[in-house]
């Protein structure tokens, strides 16, 4: 349940000044172009039939981040939620505001100074829109630190689990730790004097610190120093290690409050007058020139090396910190007072993780082990699914995590590099981890002798450093490694091998939803389909050749590819809607997404409603369409479902039941998708995956399942109980049921 807000920074003024983005093919679309805006900054209006859509139809794209980041703050509020669970919603929420605070804050930010900044589509002026987000985090980062300290915390605590400070431990407990500080800390720490002769000392971003105000003995003047609290220390220690009778309990101190303890000794000579936390947060959005593809690597390099250094745009500090340390802070970090954050201590609650990961199973969501498919399930030997073989049957789709990844897309690419009649492997990386089977098997096939092109993306935010080491490992064993198209992100995720058979080369294919990660297999929901559909092969040719070559004319079957054909061919799908409703036909559009953004295609869906076509929007994070709007959007309703997993699928429907067309794929609707990314699509045409991605998106919409409903004035209100009082029910666990079932032999 992250928010993996990679997004990218451009200014609006600067994507508009480009107008419609080359496309990876090449070509020119002013089908895929942003429309202009009036002179204010506003968005023009773009209804086809003649009457103007209102100014104000867009909510504004930060606010509702911030939405959905509270949305993660009310499922740790909610005490029927397992308490484990409470504790990592907390740490979560911490973790998704330290990246946009980093990110959008702070590229806001430097487009405000630059000049760059415009008017957002929801009518905000920069300076407007920055004190609002400030104002909001604000108040989430109190309610976050409230509902720590009042509900999860005690309530730990009536399970033995306890994060206690220095003055509550017993004279053993400090005798042990006294220990262990001189043996584990102390030779690590740092103290870092400020003097004329010791100038303020660079504050690395997301580090916790400790300020410490000192009084010389002997001449009694005041002093400075900065401690920094060791990243690769435990931020929370337990104190005892279970045994017996005490297994079960669970007893943390804050690292700091142990160094805090033993200021003295990093001092001697000097009094101790007062010390307090604080942490920074800086700018770490990237900035890379891409004058060419060879220099990438290495233009990349250096800008991660300066990012380190990026301006603070957030400083927190623990509630009782003096004027005269905060001043100093203030001054020297450069940040203003609207981007100060007092907060209780512990600061940074992103270490509740280690107490969510307990071994508490009771105080969890209960056990799950995805499985293999069933029609898998069918060619499957001692050691895994014979996976050509069950994609020549009939497509497979699969759902993750409630399927495993292990035994479908990892032992595809597994079997094709081990399978003597492979011949060729191609495969997109935008995001996996450096010890993936994924990457073993393209070494593997690679020193075999098969041809194998990995199309990297080394700017997925926050993972630049580890895809630069495994791309060159990658490199290494003869790999044929690609970073894609300059100006673009590639982020579709496609597999394609060619496999040499009686019939000739057959081409085998999956298209995904969800990066080619098995950690993350296991927490994101997402599809992916298997298929052999010579037109999907094809598709996949032409791309992959787009991606390492040159082939600027390539036309796809069963593809929709950003930045070329994407938009104008979702718009005309809808389009095609509305034709249908002004006929006095059925019609409907379902979408089901991380973030919705992009204005023509809200604009469309808004068209959509007014000609009487039902639209459902299923989305967990940013949503900028106001739905149930009169005149405007009454025939949308718009959902989230946040919970276990992180709903990370991108579903497409057109005609009721998806009798028109159904798509998945990897793009969600933004900009950034559109307009600066390779994205793909994929029609879907077994009937048998058409209903279940319908049903899917229809239950996510069902009031008989908890979730958030969107307003037309942007609040938000969560529905996870019925009128008597009784739960709704979840989405997921009623999926983890159904695909138990279904292996038991009960369904499907």
């Amino acid at each position: 349940m992250t928010a993996t807000s990679d997004s990218a920074p451009a200014s609006d003024a600067a994507r508009n000044e480009q107008g419609s983005v080359t496309a990876v093919t090449g070509e020119t679309s002013s089908a895929t172009g942003v429309r202009p805006r009036a002179a204010n900054g506003r968005f023009l209006p773009a209804d086809k039939s003649g009457d103007e859509l209102p100014p104000d139809r867009f909510l504004d794209r930060e606010i509702s981040w911030l939405q959905f980041n509270e949305r993660v703050l009310q499922l740790a509020a909610d005490p029927d939620m397992y308490l484990l669970e409470r504790a990592r919603f907390l740490s979560i929420f911490a973790s998704n505001l330290d990246e946009f605070v980093m990110v959008r804050v702070a590229g806001l930010k430097r487009r405000i100074a630059t000049g760059l900044a415009v008017r957002s589509a929801s009518g905000l002026e920069p300076r407007e829109l920055l004190d609002r987000i400030l104002s909001t985090a604000q108040n989430l980062m109190s309610t976050h630190a409230r509902i720590f300290d009042e509900q999860v915390r005690p309530a730990l605590a009536e399970e033995d689990i306890q994060i206690v400070g220095w003055s509550d431990l017993s004279d053993d407990e400090r005798a042990r730790l006294d220990e262990w500080f001189d043996e584990q800390v102390f030779p690590v720490l740092t103290p870092l004097a400020v003097d004329p002769a010791h100038p303020f000392p660079y504050i690395s971003g997301l580090s916790l610190n400790l300020a410490v105000v000192l009084d010389n003995r002997k001449t009694g003047s005041e002093h400075f120093a900065r401690l920094k609290v060791p990243p690769l220390l435990p931020r929370l220690v337990r104190i005892t290690e279970p045994e017996g009778e005490d297994l079960y309990s669970a007893r943390f101190v804050p690292v700091e409050e142990i160094i805090a303890a033993h200021l003295d000794a990093l001092f001697p000579g000097m009094n101790v007058r007062e010390h307090f936390t604080f942490r920074v947060t800086r700018n770490e959005d990237l900035e890379v020139e891409e004058d060419d593809a060879e220099n990438l690597l290495a233009a990349l390099e250096k800008e991660l090396t300066r990012r380190r250094f990026g301006p603070a745009v957030r400083l927190e500090i623990e509630d009782g910190m003096g004027d005269h340390v905060l001043e100093l802070l203030v001054r020297e970090l450069g940040v203003t007072p609207r981007e100060v954050f007092r907060c209780p201590t512990p600061l940074d609650l992103r270490c509740l993780g280690t107490i969510a990961d307990l071994d508490r199973t009771e105080l969890k969501y209960p056990p799950f082990v995805p499985m293999t498919h069933r029609d898998l399930k069918r060619v499957e030997s001692a050691k895994s699914p014979d996976m050509f073989s069950a994609i020549r049957i009939k497509d497979v789709l699969v759902q993750h995590p409630y399927d495993s990844f292990s035994t479908s897309v990892q032992a595809f690419i597994d079997q094709a590099a081990a399978d003597p009649r492979v011949v060729a492997i191609k495969q997109t990386l935008y995001r996996t981890s450096g010890d993936s089977p994924i990457i073993d098997a393209l070494i593997a096939a690679a020193e075999a002798g098969k041809q194998v092109l990995a199309v990297v993306e080394i700017k997925a935010r926050f993972d630049e450093q580890n895809n630069i080491e495994w791309a060159r490992k990658l490199e290494q064993a003869g790999v044929h490694v690609v970073y894609g198209v300059v100006g673009l992100k590639t982020h579709c995720k496609l597999s394609l091998v060619i496999r040499q058979e009686s019939v000739g080369l057959r081409r085998y294919c999956h298209v995904g939803t969800g990066n080619y990660h098995p950690k993350t297999a296991r927490l994101y929901e997402d599809f992916g389909l298997f298929t052999c559909d010579p037109r999907v092969g094809e598709d996949l040719t032409k791309l992959f050749n787009q991606l390492s070559g040159w082939a600027p004319r390539s036309k796809f079957s069963r593809l929709l590819v950003a930045p070329a054909s994407m938009r104008s061919g979702l718009v005309d799908r809808i389009e095609e809607q509305i034709a249908h409703a002004e006929k006095g036909e059925d019609a409907y559009v379902g979408i089901k997404v991380n973030s919705i953004v992009d204005e023509q295609i809200i604009d469309s869906l808004y068209r959509a409603s007014r000609a009487g076509v039902q639209v459902d929007v299923l989305v967990r994070g940013i949503c900028a369409l106001r739905p149930g709007v009169e005149g405007l959007s009454e025939n949308i309703r718009v959902r989230s479902i946040l919970g276990r997993f992180l709903e990370h699928s991108r579903v497409f429907v057109f005609g009721p039941d998806g009798r028109d067309a159904v798509y998945l794929g990897s793009a969600d609707m933004m900009h950034r998708n559109l307009d600066r990314r390779v994205e793909a699509l994929v029609r879907i045409t077994d009937a048998r995956h058409v209903a279940d991605l319908v049903g899917i998106l229809q239950r996510g919409m069902s009031d008989d399942y908890s979730s958030w409903h969107l307003a037309g004035d942007g609040r938000w209100t969560r529905h996870h109980r019925a009128e008597d009082g009784t739960p709704l029910l979840d989405l997921q666990s009623v999926l983890i049921d159904e695909h138990a079932a279904r292996r038991r032999g009960r369904r499907g």
